[in-house]
Parts: C-alpha cells; sequence; structure tokens
C-alpha cells in the first residue's frame, strides 16, 4: 500500500466525518406548550355592576392561586360621622366582596368565595373602637372568604391603615386583629392567616 497516496486524502475523509454544519435531528423535542395570555389581566376596566358614584375602593378577588384588586365605589351618604361612615364602608365591601364577577372579570380568572347575605356591625361594648363583628365567625368563613375579607377590608377605610382590621363575630365571639401580608395574598388558602388576639385594656 502507498502511504504517501492516502494522506493528502486524510483531511477530506475526516471533515466527511464530521459534517459540516449542524444536522437534523429525528428525535422529537418538546418544549412545552406556547406561552398563553397571562390570566388576571383585565384588557380594558371592568364593567361590573357598582352603585352610584361613592367612595373608591379596591376588592380583593382569588383569580388563580393568589388575590388581585378590582376596583369598585360603595355608597356613603355625606356627613356620615365617621364611626357609622366605618361600618357602611365595610358592609358596602362585603356586599361588593359578594357579587358575582363581571364577564370580563370572570373570562380572566377571576372569582369570589364571599358568600352573599355576610352583614357587619360596629363594636360591642368594651370592644376596641375599630372593631368589625360579622354576622359568621371569621374562623367559620372558608381560608378564600376570609382572606379577601381580611385584605379588602384593611385596605380601607373600614380599618385604622396599618395594614390590619379587628375582626370578630356575633354574640362577643373574641376579637382578632387580622393582618394581610405577602404570604396570605400569594396563598390565601394555604397560607397561615396572621392574627393576634385582642384583649380588653
Amino acid at each position: 500500500m502507498n502511504v504517501r497516496r492516502l494522506l493528502p486524502a486524510l483531511p477530506a475523509l475526516a471533515l466527511l466525518l464530521t459534517g459540516c454544519g449542524i444536522r437534523p435531528t429525528e428525535v422529537p423535542t418538546d418544549f412545552g406548550a406556547a406561552p398563553s395570555r397571562v390570566p388576571c389581566s383585565l384588557s380594558q376596566p371592568s364593567t361590573a355592576a357598582r352603585p352610584s358614584p361613592g367612595v373608591s375602593v379596591r376588592l380583593f378577588l382569588l383569580c388563580g392561586s393568589s388575590l388581585m384588586t378590582v376596583d369598585r365605589t360603595v355608597e356613603v351618604p355625606e356627613n356620615t360621622a365617621d364611626a357609622r361612615r366605618r361600618v357602611l364602608v365595610a358592609q358596602g365591601l362585603l356586599d361588593q366582596l359578594a357579587v358575582p364577577p363581571s364577564a370580563e372579570e370572570s373570562a380572566a380568572g377571576y372569582a369570589t368565595h364571599v358568600p352573599d347575605g355576610l352583614t357587619v356591625t360596629g363594636p360591642r361594648p368594651k370592644d376596641p373602637g375599630e372593631a368589625l363583628r360579622l354576622s359568621t365567625a371569621p374562623e367559620s368563613l372558608t381560608p378564600y372568604a376570609l382572606a379577601q375579607i381580611v385584605c379588602t377590608l384593611s385596605d380601607s377605610a373600614a380599618a385604622e391603615g396599618d395594614g390590619s382590621v379587628v375582626l370578630g363575630g356575633p354574640d362577643g365571639t373574641p376579637l382578632r386583629r387580622y393582618q394581610c401580608n405577602e404570604e396570605l395574598r400569594s396563598h390565601p388558602g394555604t397560607a397561615k392567616r396572621p392574627s393576634t388576639p385582642v384583649t380588653d385594656d
């Protein structure tokens, strides 16, 4: 065999074996489904049923596995005393939370777990002035409903503006101060509801 004749052919053989460029593969490649439209995003302001112009408020509705805000208004008569005003705002918020989301909101993934007919009153004797008492004991509500109520009320004129709200049930049920934190907003169904007992001074 003439080795010298084979030497010029070696580079060509190497090039043929390694190929020149990226060869197509016949192995299926799955990178998952194409990204879908981001849920909980309204293309325009919600047209949910609202009362006549009043106090501008934000509701926390469930969307996916977290709480998201939508805008509403609640009606409060002019010249209402502050104590009464707090209760009226709180009741308006509960009423709005119980209203099913609009068609646009439902299409975007919004939902509510707050039951219809829930009412609220102001403090009983010996309760602190900021207390709100629900017609159903807070801990008897579903985790989602309670998270919605806590975050909505604590973000409104019904609370003291410190991100918390004092809630109790009827008939002297012990009061607790509930906090709306990031964990509760992100995981309303599973997060531990941050609260502390409220004792008489």
